[in-house]
């Protein structure tokens, strides 16, 4: 059977006091109308319609082509919200899931089985419930001896009967389509706040002994609605717990789950170790076998297997087998690392390639650069890219050896097995096997710091004397 979704995105959010559109507020990385889409293209929705009101260009400019758009341009009620969606929806047959885009947790399976349950049941309309200890402030889920759904009854209409149920309306639903268009048209405002609810379908529709079912979700904290600060926090710590617990089950050991943030899309292989302070985000790949962290960020990066990362940041980086990285390593954008390569303390890495087995252990840029096999550049050692106008390249060939305190002024190339001497700063390429020495001889002049040391005291003496 069709399946469609309507996500509700249309409210201002005016508790959230910010001028970010409420729905476009991140969980674990990504906004939380995003978390909703990704789910409801997971379960092959065919057709998602998302209602935007407030905020709508930022909506559309994030979800771009995705999804398709109805506009509601005044805030009515959520079921004025659905309502928007007729002109797309209404005359097709199927299933619909309504969904509110600040709900990020709700899971695919969770879903899935409440799809489930409306087909085998036949029903026109299933919610999705949830049972909370402190239930106030939501619509109590009111339920017929045959277990169906008799009626939702809002907090301030509850007798203390009804007040003492802990099933409660998560906002949730699955509609037959064109059931829910036809019961839509029966809806008023004729309540306290002149508005349209959606909730009303439900008792228009029991009135008209359509079968209406619950499916009461496993947890609870699914259910979670963002409207302020608070609860953004909240589904923040358990989205996170959620991630970590995934990867802990598929073979990761994270140290300090509590202290290691991964977002949603990230992939990690069996037998890594992550350390304390880890933050994985985006599209990162970690491989198998690595150790990362503590203090560790690493963005939409690629890191293979065996790999060590120590207390560094990456971004839009590649990372090849057996490779170690920092302490206090910057591995920026076009970093392609190879295998068995070391980059060691304070050393940045950008828009260069680094061959198998080379090594840049402290103190040193490489920028612009395509870095050969097994060639060692030494402490301080900078490829100078950059002329206050164009980017230029360094070339440094196999097994060559780069001195420390080089300077490597591109475009330049030094050859393989050539050897660059410390403190040289190269200007003309160096050709394979080849030495190349680039600095003033040195010259001593005796006695002459001791006349430099007592010019100094004299003219500090005199001002001194002067004041």
């Amino acid at each position: 059977m069709k399946l469609m979704g309507i996500v509700l995105a249309a409210g201002q959010g005016k508790r959230m006091k910010s001028k970010l559109y409420k729905v476009l507020h991140p969980v674990v990385g990504k906004p939380m109308v995003e978390h909703v889409v990704d789910t409801l293209q997971h379960i092959e929705v065919t057709k998602t319609l998302v209602i935007v009101g407030f905020g709508a260009e930022a909506v559309k400019g994030h979800l771009g082509d995705r999804v398709e758009y109805a506009l509601q341009e005044q805030q009515l009620g959520t079921g004025h919200a659905v309502l928007q969606a007729k002109d797309a929806l209404g005359e097709e047959e199927g299933m619909t899931v309504v969904i509110c885009g600040d709900t990020p947790l709700i899971s695919e399976a969770t879903l899935m089985s409440t799809i489930e349950l409306h087909e085998l049941s036949g029903a026109s309309a299933t919610i999705l419930t949830a049972k909370l200890d402190e239930p106030h402030g939501y619509g109590r889920i009111i339920r017929g001896e045959d277990g169906r759904v008799a009626r939702i009854v809002e907090q301030k209409d509850c007798s203390s009967e009804e007040a003492a149920v802990q099933e409660i309306n998560t906002g949730t639903y699955i509609f037959d389509n064109q059931k829910l268009f036809k019961a839509l048209a029966s809806v008023t405002n004729n309540n306290t706040q002149n508005e349209y609810y959606l909730t009303d379908v439900i008792g228009i529709m029991t009135g008209a002994g359509e079968v209406v079912q619950g499916y009461c979700m496993a947890d609870s904290a699914e259910s979670i609605g963002v409207n302020d600060r608070v609860a953004l926090a909240e589904a923040e710590r358990l989205f996170k717990a959620r991630i970590n617990r995934e990867h802990m089950l598929n073979g990761v050991t994270i140290i300090d789950p509590i202290n290691t943030y991964i977002e949603k899309d990230v992939t990690i292989g069996m037998d890594t170790v992550l350390l304390p302070g880890t933050i994985l985000r985006g599209r990162t790949v970690i491989g198998e076998q690595c150790t990362i962290g503590p203090q560790t960020e690493i963005i939409d990066s690629t890191i293979r297997d065996e790999v060590t990362i120590k207390q560094s940041v990456l971004q839009d980086a590649y990372v090849d087998n057996e490779a170690s990285v920092g302490p206090f390593a910057y591995l920026r954008p076009g970093a392609n690392i190879g295998k068995q390569v070391k980059i060691g303390d304070f050393v940045e890495i950008k828009n260069a390639t680094l061959g198998e087995g080379s090594k840049v252990s402290h103190l040193s840029y490489v920028g612009d650069a395509v870095v050969g096999t097994n060639v060692n550049i030494g402490c301080g050692a900078i490829t100078v890219n950059y002329d206050g106008f164009n980017k230029s390249l360094t070339e440094i060939g196999d097994d060559a050896f780069v001195g420390s305190n080089v300077n490597l002024i591109a475009p330049v190339k030094i050859g393989k097995g050539a050897y660059v001497v410390a403190g040289s700063t190269i200007t003309h390429s160096v050709d394979d096997g080849d030495l190349a020495i680039a600095r003033e001889r040195q010259s001593n002049k005796p006695g002459y710091a001791d006349k430099i040391r007592a010019r100094a005291k004299a003219k500090k003496e005199n001002k001194q004397n002067k004041e």
